[in-house]
């Protein structure tokens, strides 16, 4: 107690102080930054639904900060070429990455990946759009049960179509191929378009394609979908069943879009960071962009994106040794 009051005096004055002035240089720091543009970099090719959100959002922070944010596509090594070119920024709240769904899967699909997980700041989940199985209009299936019956009687006489090896679209099947009990032949595509495409001529019997990619070919009649593979029904779809609903029990496998900076980066950005995206969120017309393009709003916070990754990256290994996946 006698030690304690020694040292309540000035010694614990002026360390109160030094708190306060550090914790008011960072909130300074936060208010300055950005000072200039930022880049955005998009490790897939332009075009796509993820492209799309980044230039939503990137849009909208750019309003918000007074200072553009410059979206850069880097496409090419199953997202790594472009997630390595910020794990090696500096870590001062000017590069930021749209992470995607292959991000987490690389770690154990990739012998040798060019960084590491601890090599990132999570800032947020931003959006989330559930695959969709659906199949040609030849394939002889009214519902998830009728497909899996149809592929234990042809085991290996069936192909699948995804967007590229360890993309989120190739390993919903391998799931479903695990907890179903089927064999199906994987056809791999350079990007979810070409693999639509071939599904649509006929070329592959199904697909677990990404919903904004999917949905205008089922209005059109020319694609039948049996499910959605998400936990819950889409708002776009909600006469669409679940995989769970239909008999694949715990099956989920969603495509994603978050926001990643360098490691190190001060933590008074990000915070200012994330409050600036909450704002975003909060805007009337956010919501409703993302849902035209078959996304839901997430926004989860920095410590909530970080568990997800982590759950992420270990379910994702479970899959990809299950299933004896390797990269081609």
């Amino acid at each position: 107690m006698n030690r304690i009051a020694r040292t309540s005096g000035p010694l614990s004055a002026a360390l109160l102080l030094a708190a306060a002035c550090a914790s008011a240089t960072g909130a300074a720091f936060a208010q300055a930054w950005p000072a200039k543009p930022v880049r955005m970099i998009v490790p897939i090719a332009g075009g796509g639904s993820t492209d799309a959100i980044a230039r939503l959002v990137g849009t909208k922070l750019g309003e918000a900060w007074g200072h553009a944010v410059l979206v850069e596509n880097r496409p090419g090594g199953s997202t790594m070429i472009g997630a390595e070119v910020v794990a090696r920024s500096a870590p001062d709240g000017y590069t930021m990455l749209m992470a995607t769904s292959a991000f987490p899967a690389n770690f154990s699909l990739f012998r040798k990946v060019p960084y590491k997980l601890a090599d990132f700041a999570p800032i947020s989940n931003v959006a989330e759009s559930p695959n969709v199985l659906a199949v040609h209009p030849s394939v002889p299936a009214k519902n998830v049960k009728e497909l899996i019956a149809l592929l234990r009687s042809r085991p290996g006489q069936i192909n699948y179509g995804s967007g590229g090896v360890g993309g989120s679209t190739h390993l919903a099947a391998e799931l479903f191929k695990l907890l179903a009990k089927v064999d199906v032949v994987h056809i791999p595509y350079k990007g979810g378009g070409p693999a639509v495409t071939d599904l649509l001529g006929g070329q592959i019997s199904m697909i677990f394609g990404n919903l904004p990619a999917v949905l205008p070919h089922v209005k059109s009649g020319r694609i039948n979908v049996l499910a959605i593979a998400s936990m819950k029904r889409s708002p776009t779809m909600p006469d669409l069943p679940t995989m769970d609903e239909a008999g694949v029990r715990g099956f989920e496998a969603s495509t994603w879009a978050g926001l990643l900076m360098p490691a190190g980066t001060p933590q008074p950005i990000i915070d200012r960071f994330y409050a600036d995206l909450q704002k975003i969120y909060a805007q009337a017309d956010m919501k409703q962009r993302m849902a035209t393009g078959g996304f839901e709003a997430v926004g989860s916070s920095p410590k909530e994106f970080a568990a997800y990754l982590d759950a992420e990256v270990a379910r994702w290994e479970k899959v990809i040794r299950a299933a004896g996946i390797k990269a081609e």
